[in-house]
């Protein structure tokens, strides 16, 4: 049996899949936390990676270990010394101190410019952002930086002692274009004020090297990796006319495209995907957390608010609730707070706030897609993951808000696996089909209606409330 390693290196923790190359399953699996925060020493990730790697028994596989792969969260900054030690904490894509340093790079150059030159609008989140804050705030740390990586470039480096990229994690730095496939050196040199070493970019099936032997694989080949984004589309198999909506901390909307989109708002995140296309992208900053609060405010788990949701009236009696808890990201809301609206006496009961709840996120994810949709990227069916994708209340909603039929994918780590399949295409030279399973399908309500009404409903309460 031949078996590739998938890694999922996220905010809150590292995931490791064995998977057999010739069926796709799962062979065994372990994770191991991150601490929490929003910056981190990166040899904390090295060491999540051991564990996770420990407790998979992948060191007991050996020689039937031929590739590994990983996948993580994007963005972050991580900047190395001349001896490849950390000069800095790495800063995580959530940290939002660069802020108004990604505020006055728009300014000095214009939206448009930079879609021109890397297909995105700076925020905090995206790499360059974070360069300049630490240029701006510590100079004489920033005066050591000889590399410049990413999370999963970081990891490469300690699987095989080797530097390298590929081009959906490359191309959330903002100083890479995915359109081009160049690095655009001239942004660092004007925001950050230098040119560190970058690592090379890598095609999708390309490797960046072999294991070193302290991870016990024999040698085992390295693939390119991938953000988190991109894995989990490549893990979810995704056809052309099919959205990603993953429902977790955060919300994210994605597909993949032939050709890039671009979208001077900046509510369109023009990344790359991890099979040499592209990966049309937007992000909410308030998603299931906003139904953990709504249970919270009515004193109950998230079981019970799913059975009060369910128990509602489809449109909630009238309640519309505008999720913006903690400002928000799509659309451009950073110190935007909830709002609920359309109360009345009769309707403002626990089934109905437990039903506004689950309707604002699913509102909120709509919106996006209609935002993708306005950029003429096909919007057919909708795959619908995440955490919060286990809700059975806002999964029989999501159909009639969205307009379109969603699938539910077994529940899966589906950025390691896609991770896993990255690395067998490294080693066999072909993107192998591992289709994950439907655990559910929904179609919307042909007769209903109700959706529509509650997507108008929403789109007048935003507007009152926000101008938008």
């Amino acid at each position: 049996m031949s078996i590739v390693i998938g890694v999922d290196s996220s905010t809150q923790s590292c995931k490791v899949l064995a998977v057999d190359i010739d069926s796709g399953r799962i062979v065994s699996s372990a994770s191991a936390p991150h601490p929490d925060g929003t910056s981190i020493n990166p040899e904390r990730w090295d060491a999540a990676l051991d564990k996770a790697w420990n407790d998979a028994g992948i060191r007991n596989l050996g020689q039937e270990v031929s590739g590994v792969s990983v996948a993580a969260q994007q963005h972050g900054m991580v900047a190395l010394d001349a001896q490849n030690q950390p000069v800095h904490d790495a800063l995580l894509w959530n940290d939002t101190r660069s802020a108004d340093a990604a505020g006055q790079m728009v300014k000095e150059i214009g939206a448009q410019a930079w879609i021109d030159a890397v297909n995105l609008v700076p925020v905090a989140s995206f790499t360059l952002t974070k360069l300049a804050w630490l240029a701006q705030n510590k100079p004489a740390l920033a005066a050591k930086v000889a590399h410049v990586l990413l999370p999963h470039d970081y990891l490469n480096y300690r699987l095989t002692g080797e530097f390298f990229t590929d081009r959906s994690d490359a191309s959330g730095t903002a100083y890479y274009s995915p359109v081009t496939g160049e690095y655009r050196t001239d942004l660092l040199e004007q925001f950050f004020g230098a040119v560190p070493a970058l690592p090379p970019v890598l095609g999708p099936a390309e490797t960046g090297g072999n294991l070193l032997d302290r991870w016990g694989t024999n040698r085992a080949v390295a693939g390119a990796g991938a953000g988190d984004n991109a894995a989990a589309a490549l893990g979810l198999g995704l056809n052309p006319g099919e959205v990603v909506v993953s429902v977790g901390t955060s919300g994210t909307v994605f597909t993949s495209a032939v050709e890039p989109v671009r979208d001077p708002s900046g509510a369109v995140a023009g990344f790359a995907d991890a099979t040499g296309q592209h990966l049309p992208l937007l992000a909410m900053i308030n998603c299931a957390r906003v139904m953990t609060a709504t249970a919270a405010m009515l004193d109950v788990n998230l079981p019970e608010l799913d059975r009060l949701a369910l128990a509602a009236a489809p449109d909630a009696g009238g309640l519309t609730l505008l999720p913006y808890l903690d400002g928000e990201r799509t659309p451009n809301l950073p110190d935007a707070r909830g709002s609920l609206t359309g109360m009345t006496r009769e309707n403002m009961t626990p089934c109905n706030l437990a039903r506004a709840g689950v309707l604002a996120v699913l509102n909120s994810l709509a919106d996006a897609q209609e935002l993708l949709r306005a950029k003429g990227v096909p919007v057919d069916k909708v795959i619908l993951i995440g955490g919060g994708s286990k809700s059975r209340s806002l999964r029989q909603a999501a159909a009639d808000i969205f307009g379109v039929p969603v699938e539910v994918p077994a529940a899966g780590e589906y950025v390691a696996l896609g991770a896993a399949r990255q690395a067998a295409w490294a080693v066999t030279g072909e993107l192998l089909d591992w289709k994950p399973v439907t655990a559910a399908a929904h179609e919307p309500d042909p007769l209903g209606g109700w959706g529509a009404e509650v997507r108008g409903r929403y789109a007048e309460a935003r507007q009152a409330v926000y101008g938008i």
